[in-house]
């Protein structure tokens, strides 16, 4: 134990040496962080320059990327009442997956009341993985319609632009007619902005009755709606998308973050062809020494892998209504061909 304590001693001491860069060693020591360190660092933390703070939250998104074993829940939790917005929504950002409903109030309360229109925006976003949870079942029916209440208020409210999309997109997950009016007028809306955010939604719906509206968003002159739209066709995900997506790619699109969300949904969607064309993209990238697109691309590939697996389950999978059926109709064509011998 007091090798331990005198361990975060040694982080507690970096943080408040800006001299030094801060030792990258010392960021998982911040995951499930014990109360006794936390509460060390909670008297500390006011003393530490915003700076330093900030390029530790990026240390420890950075890890959360590459290592999903870390949770960094109990150290961001305090930190959601700093008086720096900045780090009020960097929390936020830390705080993205944590499953306990009984962060919800929280989040309601930042999303109506914070001072910063970002952290409200951020609260929205952080809101909509409880919609999601609503829909599934694991959070209770009365912390799920508080949710509902809440983003539902703040999308048809008065707030920041900003803030009422992102509360559009967080209501995206949900399954009422509310949210299938609110998506259809943002996709209406003149700003290129909103109807991105309602294709946003919309990927998020698993309701492929948004399939024309995303397929016409697949050729917007507007890169804002275009990716989105993307992005949309993949999280669906709509087989219908397909070529659209081959012909984006093999036509030249210039975007790069285009380009990387229609390699990533096409390994969401699989299907004829798509193997052999990112294979064949891929050894263009090596050639051309493209590191990240590399990345991209080998992350992509191993996602259709996933995909195809899936795909081959859901063909092996027989219902046994079908079978019944198909029983039926066998025991039927029995029937009839005894009744034919019998008149012969």
């Amino acid at each position: 134990m007091n090798k331990q304590k005198n361990s975060f001693d040694s982080v507690l001491d970096a943080l408040l040496d800006t001299k030094k860069e801060f030792p990258h060693r010392y960021l998982s020591l911040f995951s499930d962080i014990g109360p006794l360190e936390l509460k060390t660092l909670v008297d500390v933390w006011p003393r530490v320059e915003l700076k330093r703070k900030l390029s530790l939250f990026e240390g420890l998104e950075s890890l959360v990327e590459g290592d999903t074993l870390v949770s960094f829940d109990d150290f961001a939790r305090p930190l959601l009442n700093d008086p720096e917005a900045e780090v009020r929504m960097r929390a936020l950002r830390l705080l993205i997956e944590c499953e306990d409903e009984k962060i919800i109030p929280t989040y309601l309360t930042m999303l109506k009341h914070d001072v910063d229109a970002e952290v409200r925006a951020q609260a929205a976003t952080n809101l909509g993985f409880f919609v999601a949870q609503g829909e599934l079942e694991e959070i209770s029916e009365r912390s799920y319609s508080e949710v509902q209440a809440g983003l539902l208020e703040s999308a048809r409210g008065e707030d920041a632009t900003r803030v009422r999309r992102h509360a559009l997109e967080a209501l995206g997950f949900a399954s009422k007619p509310e949210v299938d009016a609110l998506i259809g007028a943002a996709l209406q809306h003149k700003d290129a902005d909103w109807q991105a955010s309602a294709l946003v939604a919309m990927g998020r719906s698993a309701d492929e009755r948004w399939e024309d509206e995303i397929l016409r968003a697949l050729l917007d002159e507007n890169d804002t709606v275009r990716l989105a739209a993307v992005q949309a066709a993949g999280n669906l995900p709509l087989k219908s998308a397909r070529t659209v997506l081959l012909r984006m790619l093999a036509e030249g699109e210039e975007d790069d973050e285009i380009i990387g969300a229609a390699i990533w949904s096409l390994s969401q969607i699989g299907g004829e062809d798509v193997r052999t064309f990112l294979e064949a993209l891929l050894v263009q990238t090596e050639e051309a020494e493209d590191e990240d697109q590399i990345a991209v691309l080998e992350e992509a590939l191993d996602n259709l892998a996933f995909t195809e697996d899936l795909d081959r389950f859901e063909l092996m999978a027989i219902n046994p209504d079908d079978f019944a059926e198909f029983a039926e109709d066998d025991e039927e064509v029995e029937e009839i061909d005894e009744e034919e011998t019998e008149d012969k």
